[in-house]
């Protein structure tokens, strides 16, 4: 198990850096094996140095790539699989184990075709406003699965969302409770971006001299 400061969704890809010893040596244990590892957000504590505190569900990941540097740094590549929940955590010897268990979606009311793509819809309108501000967001020409059960997922790890909050869709039973979350989130997010957009527009700033 690899405890980190940011959450993994199912089908998202994240780039690591692995120099801590203990660290080291799991890359190379799970290499040697099926090269699958979990990845869990760290609750309280550090990345580094272990005695942190961690969530109890994280996603399933598996090694994409992986090259170590000549310093012993590993530089790792790995894309979520599916959630699952911790039942048990093990002794961090040398480096954090757990026993973990798939976590599907409970079944329950699901949620129809034009109030998935709404929020779709609404994910980009808010990346394109947050792009004409210049922050550090993903494009707005993103692809979802047609699935909303995996797409909600996806939305996770697309919008300019806290870990809190990403956490908090990830341990989502359901998909129509993803979704309200998202609907939550987004409503939050777009009027901040409404509100920057207007005040740059006020004090003739990126969308001064167009129209809108």
């Amino acid at each position: 198990m690899l405890p980190l400061g940011t959450v993994l969704f199912p089908s998202g890809v994240l780039p690591l850096q692995l120099f801590e010893d203990r660290y080291r040596r799991m890359i190379v244990d799970v290499l040697a094996a099926d090269r699958e590892l979990g990845i869990v957000l760290i609750l309280r504590g550090s990345e580094v140095g272990g005695g942190d505190l961690r969530y109890d569900v994280g996603t399933r990941s598996r090694v994409l790539e992986a090259r170590e540097a000549p310093d012993g740094r590993w530089s790792v590549v790995v894309v979520g699989l599916q959630r699952v929940r911790v039942d048990r955590w093990m002794p961090d010897d040398p480096y954090p184990v757990a026993d973990v268990r798939p976590m599907p979606d409970l079944p329950g009311p699901g949620i129809d075709s034009a109030s998935y793509r709404s929020l779709e819809s609404r994910l980009r309108r808010l990346l394109a406003g947050l792009t004409e501000l210049g922050d550090p967001v993903e494009a707005a020409t993103f692809d979802l699965a047609d699935d909303p059960a995996l797409g909600t997922l996806q939305m996770g790890a697309l919008g300019p969302f806290t870990s809190y909050d990403r956490q908090r869709l990830l341990e989502a039973d359901l998909v129509v409770e993803r979704c309200g979350i998202l609907d939550g989130l987004l409503d939050g997010a777009q009027g901040v971006v409404d509100m920057r957009l207007g005040l740059d527009w006020d004090a003739g700033g990126p969308a001064a001299g167009s129209s809108r």
